[in-house]
């Protein structure tokens, strides 16, 4: 018997919800993957639930997406596991905007630093950061930017 730090419990409404839900086909995967583990660990059956990693081998997927489920089920119910939240923490797909990016773009085609032959992402990276262009910059949102511009520093 599994002894979890999250027990599941559901009413029969939910159970009901999630049978159905699994039932007629018509909802997203993810769905269905989540109404499967909560029915399988539902602490109201007369059986005792299965272990997270029994579960996980029986639907194909990681022992730390059943752990996640139900974590997310106890802390929120199950109209907010069923969702398929992203953090609000997430970070912005931009980085640098329209003059930044000019400013990176007119640094990228100005002369290199003192011996140097050439601009290399993190020297414009770092270029950036020193002339209060921008606070931070990592040279992968460089290498996005010039590739979006078709920009080849020579």
């Amino acid at each position: 018997m599994s002894t979890s730090r999250y027990p599941v419990t559901l009413t029969s409404e939910q159970r009901d919800q999630l049978t159905h839900l699994i039932r007629t086909g018509t909802s997203p995967s993810y769905q269905q993957i989540v109404a499967r583990v909560l029915l399988k660990l539902d602490r109201s059956q007369p059986e005792p639930p299965p272990t997270d990693q029994q579960i996980a081998d029986a639907l194909q997927i990681s022992r730390r997406t059943v752990i996640r489920i139900k974590e997310r089920f106890v802390a929120q119910g199950l109209e907010a596991v069923l969702r398929r939240n992203y953090p609000p923490t997430r970070p912005l797909q931009r980085h640098v905007h329209g003059q930044e990016e000019a400013l990176l773009i007119a640094l990228a085609c100005g002369p290199a630093p003192d011996g140097q032959q050439r601009w290399t992402l993190r020297l414009l990276a770092d270029r950036m950061v020193q002339l209060h262009y921008v606070d931070q910059i990592s040279y992968e949102t460089v290498r996005q930017v010039l590739k979006k511009m078709n920009s080849n520093p020579v």
